[in-house]
């Protein structure tokens, strides 16, 4: 929305005004996304509160509120990170993109092998100071999109050579995966996926894009091949002392392997065994969408919340589900192919190549992300332990999020800036963004290119 505006009378037109200190001239960029950004944490704020009611009653009896307030306070810190990235020129984050990602690399080896271990996984650092834990991987993935933007708008001229345009932005993407994949297998998955697709539109070759495919299928077509042949032999999964003792004696990256394995094979098979614990928590995420059915049992009405392990996190969306039907859990759906478009329309409107690519990235990594998180409750996907952005309880994946979110509106700011038609000069106030924001924007894009 342009800071000016020109009223016509029926004589003549009045002057244009500015609206001063209106949330307009503070919040800028898509208004769409800022008003999805609204709806979603309104929507996390009342499912977590739901969700951990139960929870918070037992833990610190029978204050309800405890994990409410939390969340408040992270979707304020959310909020502030939305408007500090939003506020910051977006060719900025070009150049800090290098030192990011080179620092990400450290910090991911030193979580594999150091890092708090969780659900048989090392995928947190403690932070020393707030005493927080935060999921490097979130880190990493906000640090690869900055710096293969910066690379494939650098490369366009040479994008179609192996050598000097595929190797330079591929060797980025396959270090940060293979990383990532040790601990949390599914968000390097989710994260090679969206990065080929941002590839694909930076017209990457699509031969060596198919290279790449089929590299990534050898090892997961082993992973499903192995799960067959365990369930075929009658080996139980993760039940019997001597796989429990295997565990304890062989090395982190056995167990997990042991574990991918399992979730294919109860994804494939099903397990119904009662000390399974993930097919216990896709059952009675099952249980929770069969109880909602259309119109669901209202808010704050859930019972499977009781019973269902991750309820306010990974399996956030099946008590969304519960609670307000399947018209609920398509509004969700909705929220996030919105965003996606919007998105998707910035990189469109968006003249400079980084901007354009920065966008998009960091759209389809939140999109596909939403997308498996949904899947692995409705038992169309194996189990991932990914959150839903925005909507799961808050942490260090939520504020990652809301700093994406800021740098996508900041490209949509500038964008704005762009569009916007010039006033006269005379007619520009002392506080108003004139051209010159536009030519720095086009300047730094040149520079860095």
């Amino acid at each position: 929305m342009a800071a000016t505006a020109e009223i016509e009378t029926g004589e003549e037109a009045v002057k244009p005004r500015r609206w001063k200190g209106g949330l307009d001239q503070h919040a800028r960029g898509d208004k769409v996304i800022w008003a999805l950004v609204v709806l979603l944490t309104l929507v996390s704020l009342l499912t977590v509160y739901s969700a951990t009611g139960s929870l918070a009653y037992k833990k610190y009896k029978g204050n309800t509120e405890v994990y409410l307030f939390k969340q408040v306070i992270f979707i304020l810190l959310g909020f502030a990170v939305v408007y500090f990235a939003h506020r910051v020129n977006y060719t900025i984050y070009s150049k800090v993109a290098r030192i990011l990602f080179i620092l990400s690399i450290p910090l991911l080896a030193y979580t594999l092998f150091f890092g708090v271990k969780m659900n048989e996984g090392s995928r947190w650092i403690r932070v020393p100071l707030i005493n927080m834990t935060m999921q490097t991987s979130d880190l990493a993935k906000l640090a690869l999109f900055m710096y293969l933007a910066r690379l494939l708008s650098r490369k366009q001229q040479v994008i179609k050579s192996f050598k000097k345009g595929f190797l330079p932005v591929i060797l980025p993407i396959g270090i940060t995966c293979l990383l990532i994949a040790p601990a949390n297998l599914s968000t390097a998955l989710l994260l090679g996926a969206s990065c080929m697709m941002l590839l694909f539109i930076g017209r990457v070759s699509v031969k060596h894009l198919l290279l790449v495919a089929g590299v990534a299928l050898i090892p997961l077509i082993m992973l499903v091949m192995t799960a067959m042949v365990r369930h075929k032999s009658g080996k139980d999964v993760d039940t019997t002392e001597t796989t429990q003792a295997v565990k304890k004696a062989t090395g982190g990256l056995t167990t997990r392997v042991d574990t991918w394995i399992g979730r294919v094979e109860n994804f494939i098979y099903g397990g119904k065994e009662a000390d399974n614990d993930e097919m216990y928590q896709v059952n009675q995420a099952k249980i929770a969408i069969a109880k909602g059915g259309f119109v669901g049992v209202g808010p704050g009405n859930s019972t499977t919340r009781d019973y269902l392990p991750q309820a306010y996190n990974d399996f956030i969306f099946a008590i969304i589900i519960e609670e307000y039907g399947l018209i609920g859990g398509a509004f969700i759906l909705f929220i996030y192919i919105v965003f996606l478009y919007r998105c998707i329309r910035i990189f469109k409107r968006c003249p400079f190549a980084f901007g354009a690519f920065l966008a998009l990235g960091l759209s389809f990594t939140l999109a596909i992300q939403a997308v498996a998180n949904m899947a692995v409750t409705v038992n169309l996907f194996p189990v991932t332990g990914v959150t839903l952005p925005l909507v799961s309880m808050g942490g260090s994946s939520f504020l990652f999020t809301c700093l994406a979110i800021g740098i996508i509106l900041s490209v949509s700011r500038n964008v704005e800036n762009m569009e916007r038609p010039q006033p006269v000069a005379e007619e520009v106030g002392e506080e108003e963004e004139v051209p010159a924001e536009v030519v720095e924007v086009a300047i730094a894009e040149k520079t860095d290119a």
